[in-house]
Parts: structure tokens; C-alpha cells; sequence
């Protein structure tokens, strides 16, 4: 399974452990950039990168890294058919999987640690869809993007 890793100098302190992590439970990795933490960069553009690649289906999932996870969703979020989903948590990157059907996991390099984020990465990888109740939900976040998405 092909996954797009994406981060800003913000969430690059996260990066090398995600790509370890994930290329351990046996994905492959599209590297989106960027590659230092030495010079600011521009999150917005790391996120796109990322979303349009899950979007497309050239890959199957996608993690988005900047200073919180915060504002690399919101820009993943802006291409339709993108469910990024900040996690600080296990239980939180589960459920996003689980409930969500999140297809792109975001995090903050100056919210968690490496350590945290193998944790988290291995939790939301590793879990699968519900389906049921949760498929109308997810249902609804796409009519929402009908509407909005034009």
C-alpha cells in the first residue's frame, strides 16, 4: 500500500520516524517533502501534495506533519474526498480509522514526540473501517462536499 508523507520544518522533526514506522507495518512511501527543518516552508503546499495524491488514488493513504496538525489539515481538507484528522493520541488515530474513515492522518512536531507519533502512526494505519452507522456519517461528509465543492 502506497502512502504520501508530507510535512513543513514544523512537523519535520516527526518525519523519519513515520517513514520508519510505516515502511515496518509494510507500506511504501511517496515522499512529498519537504526535507529540513532548517528553512520555513509553507504547510498549505505540503498538504495538498499529500491530499491530491490520496484524492487521485495514486496512494492509498496519506500523513500530513506541521508545527500542530492543525493548519496542514485544513489544508488537506480543502480537496474533495480528503478526511484528514489531527491525532495526539492512540485512541484518537484509531477512531479516526475506525469511525472516520480518515484517509490522511495529521500531526504536530511541537505537540507530540517521534515516540508518540510511532504510536499514533501504528494505531491509525492499523485500524479498519467500521462501516455501518459510520458509513452514513461519512455518507453525509461527502453530500456536505457536493454541495460545498463546486
Amino acid at each position: 500500500m502506497k502512502v504520501a508523507v508530507g510535512c513543513d520544518h514544523g512537523g519535520y522533526v516527526l518525519k523519519d520516524r513515520v517513514v520508519a514506522t510505516l515502511t515496518a507495518l509494510g507500506a511504501e512511501i511517496v515522499d512529498m517533502g519537504c526535507d529540513s527543518a532548517d528553512v520555513s516552508v509553507d504547510y498549505p503546499e505540503f498538504g495538498l501534495k499529500v491530499a491530491r495524491a490520496v484524492a487521485d488514488g495514486s496512494c492509498a493513504l496519506g500523513v500530513v506533519m506541521c508545527g500542530t496538525g492543525i493548519g496542514i489539515s485544513i489544508a488537506a481538507n480543502k480537496v474533495r474526498g480528503i478526511r484528514a484528522a489531527v491525532a495526539t493520541n492512540t485512541f484518537m488515530a484509531e477512531f479516526t480509522r475506525r469511525h472516520n474513515n480518515a484517509n490522511v492522518l495529521a500531526l504536530g512536531g511541537r505537540v507530540i514526540t517521534p515516540d508518540e507519533a510511532e504510536a499514533i502512526v501504528k494505531a491509525w494505519f492499523c485500524a479498519e473501517f467500521e462501516g455501518g452507522r459510520h458509513a452514513r456519517r461519512v455518507a453525509m461528509i461527502d453530500s456536505i462536499e457536493d454541495e460545498y465543492f463546486k
